[in-house]
């Protein structure tokens, strides 16, 4: 299962880090320089939910943006006890 939200498509990313050295100008000093440059990676804030696709529960990776915005519609945990939303869903 590849790092990636099922909704949002949100996936890693990749960027630089990087390490001064040296004292700022302001401080009296010649200047921040650069003595490192290294590859680093961004990840998702992903999470494994059981969340209804195409009206079928399935368990997919979604990230928590998607599930804060309300993307994420989650199935009923029981089968009994949720009379009133079941016929409020069939519209009756």
């Amino acid at each position: 299962m590849p790092r990636e939200c099922f909704f949002t498509g949100k996936r890693t990313t990749f960027g630089n880090k990087r390490t001064y050295r040296g004292q700022k100008i302001s401080k009296g000093g010649f200047g921040l320089k650069p003595t490192g440059i290294t590859r680093r990676t961004f990840k998702p804030n992903l999470q494994s939910v059981n969340a209804l696709v195409d009206g079928k529960p399935m368990k997919i990776r979604v990230s928590t943006k998607a599930i804060r915005s309300g993307l994420v519609v989650k199935p009923l945990k029981r089968k009994h006890g949720y009379t009133r939303q079941q016929k409020e869903a069939q519209g009756g």
